[in-house]
């Protein structure tokens, strides 16, 4: 039996990046998977890519927008009858030194990190404990939570605000069965790490004791483990997969 069979798995920001090869995982796990995306047609079509046929769902869903995020629940629930593992990935970056960084710029990330993320873990949480079996949830933060990242002063803070509240999460459902857990990912080989200057690379990998950037699947197959039965005992923790940075 596959680690994620006979399971329900949203994914918000699946249409691309860190969150398709997580949806790609889970579809690799036997779950049934909902991609959210704020671009419909995106998520469908990355829906379809995963090839398993009508197991896999697309959602136009904007995670700033709770009305929305409750739709993209409601719609895993009455297609596949169950919410068993939500992954509250969708995010964006708005970057600017603190100085020249604009009151928008730091809104709009702030609440698509935070107010997004405390929408799905409201909402998730919400059916999950009405499930016996209760349910896995899993935050996207960031070493730049932990650490800080020049010209990121809104991301960081957003970041570092998502440990606080799985932490704060995982206290109020744990009594239901229900799991909340953060990864902290480090430097990973995505299209917006390729378009880095080759100097700030050189210098982002020069602090990663295994020497490179992490590969997409390789966040995938921890978000995997904190998905399934084999981290059923695991609540509250912020696993770090960034190559031993910041150690």
């Amino acid at each position: 039996m596959k680690l994620l069979e006979n399971r329900t798995a949203v994914v918000t920001g699946g249409a691309q990046g860190l969150g398709y090869a997580i949806a790609r995982a889970f579809a690799d796990a036997g779950a049934d998977v909902v991609i959210g995306d704020l671009d419909g047609e995106a998520a469908a079509a990355a829906a379809s890519s995963l090839d398993i046929g009508d197991r896999a769902i697309g959602v136009a869903c904007d995670v700033v927008n709770l009305d929305q995020v409750e739709h993209l629940c409601a719609t895993a629930v009455e297609r596949f009858g169950s919410l068993d593992v939500m992954v509250n990935n969708a995010g964006i970056t708005r970057d600017a030194s603190m100085r020249k960084m604009s009151e928008e710029q730091f809104d709009q990330v702030i609440a698509v990190h935070l107010r997004g993320t405390w929408n799905g873990l409201r909402t998730a949480s919400g059916f999950m404990r009405d499930q016996p079996e209760g349910g896995s949830i899993i935050n996207v933060s960031s070493i730049a939570g932990k650490v800080g990242n020049l010209g990121q002063t809104n991301y960081s803070a957003a970041k570092a605000g998502i440990v606080g509240m799985t932490k704060a999460a995982a206290k109020e459902v744990g009594f239901k069965n229900v799991r909340v857990n953060a990864i902290q990912p480090g430097f990973i080989n995505t299209p917006m790490t390729a378009a880095m200057r080759p100097d700030l690379i050189e210098a982002k990998l020069a602090d990663t004791p295994l020497g490179r950037a992490g590969e997409p699947s390789e966040i995938a197959s921890a978000v995997t483990f904190l998905a399934s039965d084999m981290a059923s005992y695991i609540t509250g923790v912020v696993l770090e997969i960034a190559g031993g940075r910041h150690i």
